[in-house]
């Protein structure tokens, strides 16, 4: 999901074909109708009574077999198969597979690592379900998007892609938990670098001038998938775009386990800030956002407790075996500093959530629905809509309020500044780092 602020980055973030022929009681096999149908017709022996020998015999109507249909051997457009059909094996496409270096080579062959790494298989396939389910959304998604729709229907169509291809509708109480969106579709143009995405009545047109992110999750049992991407329709904008895509690729490189986090943002720093763009005959040097980061995942926790700065500093936290990571940057041709701004729309239910006492009635009601429908995934208002939800909006502030549901503005840079991102989700095995989300388009 979008980014954390480096700030109080702890509260956020076929069926089988029969046989040519049948074989009949006789040890003949029926190769065709008609050989079929005098079997079929064949009668029990001897006639009723006072019936003449020369009676023609009633042929009894034959019923049709019922033809199972065949699974779904490709995805359909828009995106509606779920992607369990397309692979019943449930063996989904491996990401990308990159060896450690230095002195975790060893990994790569070293048999007690091999066994941890054969004990995750459960874990690996639910990740890389979702993955699979990411890519094919998504790669519909940067197809179809063009200027002239709206937010909000950009929004649906992808959310109902996902929910498609998770087989997880969400609209029966605990169902998102299992499976669906991993957070709300993040929607950022322009000068909004993050956690945008369009309320009900939301008119926002897309424009050919724009620069959208495009910030997907999906999640199955809770294992979260995060990729974003960015869209520009204009070539002005494709250095700005090349800058953060570069960054992003960098610092995938650079992550492994037992790697300072320092060192991540210092490499990915330098990469994002050796661009810059030319906008309406003014060059501006592309800047890393330093107040955002990427972030660790955990099950059903999009922020985790670790942060992966895009700037060098003095973090001398080490990634660990074992550990996700979201690997997300972003770029400006602003300041390089965001601020929250316009109106929220993403919420989450803290997962260290006081215990306190909520006074209306409101609150108490919503907060059921939430911890039934969403538990610590993030949603927003839309979602809450599509519950059935009305008139919730002073139950929800007085959630936000109380410390049991953390609000999520926009993250802004200055007005007339363009930003982007990209990102990617990346497992730590035991013996190689997989870049899980990985795929042709990026």
């Amino acid at each position: 999901m979008a980014a954390q602020i480096a700030a109080g980055v702890e509260k956020l973030k076929v069926n089988g074909s029969g046989s040519a022929g049948e074989t009949s009681g006789n040890g003949n096999t029926a190769t065709d109708a008609e050989h079929n149908d005098s079997d079929d017709d064949r009668e029990d022996e001897g006639t009723a009574p006072g019936a003449t020998s020369g009676a023609t015999k009633k042929k009894k109507k034959r019923k049709p077999r019922k033809k199972k249909s065949a699974a779904p051997k490709e995805q359909s457009t828009p995106p509606r198969v779920p992607v369990a059909q397309l692979f019943p094996a449930g063996v989904f496409p491996e990401g990308e597979v990159v060896e450690y270096r230095g002195d975790n080579l060893y990994r790569t062959t070293d048999e007690e690592k091999r066994h941890l790494d054969r004990m995750n298989n459960d874990f690996l396939e639910e990740y890389r379900h979702g993955a699979e389910i990411h890519r094919q959304v998504r790669q519909h998604a940067q197809k179809s998007i063009k200027p002239g729709q709206s937010l909000t229907e950009i929004a649906e169509d992808i959310e109902n892609g996902v929910r498609a291809l998770t087989g997880h509708q969400g609209l029966e109480e605990g169902d998102s938990i299992l499976g669906g969106m991993g957070f709300p579709t993040g929607l950022s143009i322009n000068h909004c670098a993050a956690h945008y995405t369009p309320n009900a009545g939301n008119k926002w047109i897309l424009q050919q001038e724009d620069v959208l992110k495009v910030d997907i999750g999906v999640h199955l049992n809770g294992r979260i998938v995060d990729s974003a991407f960015t869209l520009a329709f204009d070539p002005v904008y494709d250095n700005l775009l090349a800058a953060v895509k570069d960054a992003t690729n960098t610092g995938v490189r650079e992550a492994g386990i037992d790697v300072r986090m320092s060192d991540i943002g210092a490499a990915i720093q330098e990469t994002m800030e050796s661009y810059e763009v030319e906008i309406g005959g003014k060059v501006f040097p592309v800047k890393a956002i330093r107040n955002l980061n990427g972030h660790s995942i955990t099950q059903y926790n999009i922020h985790g407790s670790k942060s992966v700065p895009i700037v060098k500093g003095g973090d001398q936290t080490k990634m660990e075996e074992g550990e996700i990571f979201a690997i997300e940057t972003f770029g400006s041709t602003g300041k390089g500093y965001v601020r929250d701004d316009m109106e929220t729309s993403h919420y989450a239910k803290r997962a260290d959530a006081p215990n306190v006492s909520l006074r209306l009635n409101s609150a108490k009601s919503l907060l059921n629905t939430i911890t039934k429908n969403f538990g610590t995934i993030p949603f927003c208002r839309r979602y809450l809509d599509r519950l059935g939800q009305d008139k919730y909006l002073l139950g929800l502030n007085n959630l936000v309020s109380s410390g049991v549901v953390e609000a999520y503005p926009p993250l802004c840079d200055i007005k007339g500044s363009y930003t982007a991102q990209f990102e990617h989700t990346i497992l730590l095995r035991p013996t190689v780092k997989e870049v899980v989300s990985r795929g042709d388009d990026f």
